[in-house]
This record gives C-alpha cells, structure tokens and sequence, in this order.
C-alpha cells in the first residue's frame, strides 16, 4: 500500500471550496461528498449560493478519514467509530483542563482572601 505523509499543507484561506479540497486530498469530489454523509464531524458551511465551503477544521478532518481508510484500511465504520471515540477523548481531556484551571483560579481566590483577612486582623491590632 501507497505511504503518504500525515501532515497536509493547507493553504492559508478561510474557506476551500469542493474541487480545491478535492485537489489538496488526491480524490473525487464525489468521495468528499460521500464521507460527508458517512462522518458526521465534516459538516461544510453553505454559502448563499448553497454550494459547499470546507473550513480548515473540515479538511484537516478529510485528510484524516482519507488517511485511516486508504492508509491504514480501516473500513468506514471503523474510522468513524475510532473518530467518535477520538473525538470524545479530546473532549473529556478539555474538560479535565478546565476543571484544573477553575480549581487553581479558586485556589488562588482563596488564598488571596485569606492573606486579607490577616490584613485586616492585624490592622486592627
């Protein structure tokens, strides 16, 4: 099987339309559309014209799904089951971050309460 690189080089631009992703990824428009419909995590933008506008998140996404189905072999239910379980990981870990960050922000609240209230149990003295 054909070794392509992981990392794609994505032009700086907002939005990309069907036949640019197309291009980048080395595949039909047709398979674009197809695993729109198969993954739910692509989902283009659609401009007053309706036609599809990818945004970088979408063909980073693209890029990935190409490189587990004709990479790695994975099947689509397979890729799709491993980017849910990915996904839901990446999620619980930002939680997890932000729970840290809420506790030490509480941490730091509380201490500076405290040094003032010695402040001012002292200057009372």
């Amino acid at each position: 099987m054909k070794q392509e690189p992981d990392l794609l080089d994505i032009p700086d631009k907002k939005y990309f339309r069907i036949g640019e992703v197309s291009e980048l990824l080395g595949v039909d428009p047709h398979v674009l559309r197809y695993w729109e419909s198969e993954f739910a995590s692509i989902k283009p933008y659609r401009g007053k014209s309706k036609q599809r506008l990818y945004r970088h998140k979408d063909v980073r996404k693209l890029h990935q799904i190409k490189q587990l189905l004709r990479v790695q072999g994975y099947t689509i239910s397979g890729a799709r089951e491993l980017l849910t379980r990915t996904d839901s990981s990446k999620q619980e870990l930002e939680e997890k971050k932000m729970n840290r960050n809420e506790y030490e922000r509480l941490t730091f609240i509380k201490n500076e309460l405290y040094s003032l209230q010695r402040k001012l149990s002292n200057s009372d003295d």
